[in-house]
């Protein structure tokens, strides 16, 4: 008898027990799941980011002043930004607006004359045939926008006139209009009576060597050039304004080479700016991108207040309208995974990091690694980041696709659960 009791006693401690242990795996399983409802997560997904600064920018160029004598009315034979060679007209000085127009529109009916007289010449007509010509008509048509996309406007107004007497012969061998001996009588008789009433230029201001020009001048000309940068100070260049002088003797001023300097002051207390680094500028009145090289980073003891001297060889007629102009200075532009500043963690792995000094094994030491925690089903696993950029509530981190340690695509990033 006391051998049954004494079985059923054990029997039931056992069953009791079990019970317990079963009480206690369920509830463990139950704070664990809802642990896991409680904890936030965020797909690691490809995303980009441009590191860039704007500054206050200050152009320095080596220029030279032309002047005239300042009585009468400037007819300027090139554009700002435009190209002079040695002995090129920069400008005619004319008693009044009113010649200058005359002469404006006798230089137009000119260049309309000259099409027209091509078209008619018999040597186009007789080789010119509808198919070739058809064919020519559209792949400079297909040129005329893609130069007038890429802003070359001088092969813009080329094209211009090149597709006017191709479409102009294409009407004359289709017999669309027989011809425009009418329309070249028109022209020849309204420029007799206009030349009639021209007037030679009362001076001629021309250009000494080869350069560009600009047609205004600031009082910056000698202040700023390139033998002065070396000596410029922040408070030169805090004082620098964006004006144009009112002085009527002033034709223009010539640039002497399309390498052109950028100063201005920026923050280097953390070392982002460095002699020799290339960079983009995108200024507030172009749409256009240049590439330009840091040549020189200065501070007068305060890294905070640096002088940042820039060098760029791209030259056009934007870039000589202003002396001062604000400037996106673009760093870097960066692809990586985004990850939240606030999922970020710091774990320390042992590594093996070299072989023993005796040679009979590998030495292994720990190293923190920045990363985040990841949830892999119901697994919780750190994977290690590789900062490329830095904003201001993420970073981005830069793809390991052959190391499973580093975050990947589509990881679920535990914002939140898990320290």
């Amino acid at each position: 008898m006391r051998s049954n009791k004494s079985d059923s006693g054990i029997i039931v401690k056992i069953l009791r027990n079990a019970v317990l242990i079963l009480f206690f795996v369920i509830f463990i399983s139950i704070v664990y799941n809802f642990r896991n409802k409680e904890t936030t997560t965020e797909s690691a997904l490809m995303a980009e980011a441009t590191s860039s600064k704007t500054l206050r920018g200050v152009f320095i160029r080596d220029e030279q002043v032309k002047r005239y004598s300042g009585n009468g009315v400037l007819s300027y034979s090139v554009s700002d930004g435009g190209k002079l060679g040695m002995g090129s007209i920069i400008a005619e000085v004319y008693p009044t607006d009113a010649q200058i127009s005359i002469n404006r529109e006798i230089d137009r009916l000119e260049k309309e004359l000259a099409i027209l007289e091509k078209i008619q010449n018999p040597g186009t007509l007789e080789s010119a045939q509808p198919l070739n010509l058809s064919a020519s008509i559209e792949e400079n048509f297909r040129n005329y926008i893609y130069c007038r996309d890429i802003k070359d406007y001088e092969t813009v107004k080329s094209d211009i006139d090149t597709l006017l007497v191709e479409m102009s012969t294409y009407q004359i061998i289709t017999n669309e209009v027989t011809d425009f001996n009418q329309q070249i009588a028109d022209i020849n008789a309204e420029l007799e009576q206009l030349r009639q009433q021209s007037v030679q230029p009362v001076e001629i201001i021309s250009s000494e060597r080869p350069a560009y020009f600009a047609s205004y001048c600031d009082g910056y000309e000698e202040l700023l050039s390139t033998d002065t940068i070396g000596q410029l100070t922040i408070e030169q260049l805090k004082g620098i304004e964006d004006k144009k002088e009112t002085d009527n003797t002033v034709v223009g001023k010539l640039i002497g080479d399309y390498n052109w300097y950028l100063a201005g002051i920026v923050d280097n207390s953390r070392k982002e700016y460095e002699a020799g680094k290339w960079v983009s500028l995108r200024f507030e009145t172009s749409a256009d991108t240049y590439d330009a090289e840091i040549v020189d980073i200065r501070d007068e003891g305060n890294p905070e207040e640096s002088i940042i001297v820039i060098v760029c060889s791209q030259f056009n007629e934007e870039l000589v309208q202003h002396r001062c102009e604000n400037v996106e200075l673009i760093m870097g532009n960066y692809r990586g995974l985004k990850v939240p500043r606030e999922a970020i963690r710091f774990k320390d792995i042992q590594e093996e990091t070299s072989e023993s000094t005796d040679g009979t094994g590998t030495v292994s030491e720990s190293v923190n690694y920045k990363g985040v925690n990841i949830l892999k089903g119901e697994q919780v696993e750190f994977k290690k980041i590789d900062v490329i950029y830095e904003g201001s509530d993420y970073v981005l981190s830069a793809v390991h696709e052959n190391d499973n340690s580093y975050l990947s695509l589509y990881d679920d990033i535990m914002i939140e659960g898990v320290e």
